[in-house]
């Protein structure tokens, strides 16, 4: 059955984790597991940080999202013993280029309060994207 906006909404920010896609210019959908944030506004935010190792503090994500503003959230939930359980959301994003100093506050803060190796805020940056529309799907009413 189809989940509301709200409902939906309030799936993506119960999670913490889901799958980002981005477009490559040249590859078409780029998608990549991430951690993130919601916003009380309606903004996602993905955290580049120094906790995981990488070969780059700049990513490819953010690539392209500077040639590319739009992109896309994808969480589940799988069950595989009771499919009764079985949920997704997608959320349509839009890159906010320069996002304010108080929004990227509050996706810090809930980053860290809601992901312990982000207690310190390791981050290098935080991606900043306007949730422009939200979709979701659940095999039941619960």
């Amino acid at each position: 059955m189809r989940l509301s906006s709200l409902e939906a909404r309030e799936r993506l920010a119960g999670q913490v984790h889901g799958v980002v896609c981005t477009l490559h210019p040249d590859r078409g959908p780029d998608p990549q597991p991430c951690v993130y944030a919601v916003s009380e506004d309606g903004h996602v935010g993905v955290p580049i940080d120094s906790v995981k190792p990488k070969a780059s503090t700049r990513l490819r994500r953010e690539d392209n999202l500077e040639a590319d503003p739009r992109g896309a959230l994808l969480i589940e939930n799988w069950d595989a013993e009771d499919w009764t359980r079985l949920w997704w959301v997608r959320a349509d994003l839009e890159h906010v280029s320069e996002p304010s100093q108080e929004l990227l506050d509050e996706l810090s803060d809930k980053l860290a309060t809601t992901v312990p190796q982000y207690a310190d805020k390791p981050f290098y940056r935080v991606l900043v994207c306007r949730i422009v529309n939200i979709t979701g799907w659940s095999a039941s009413e619960e």
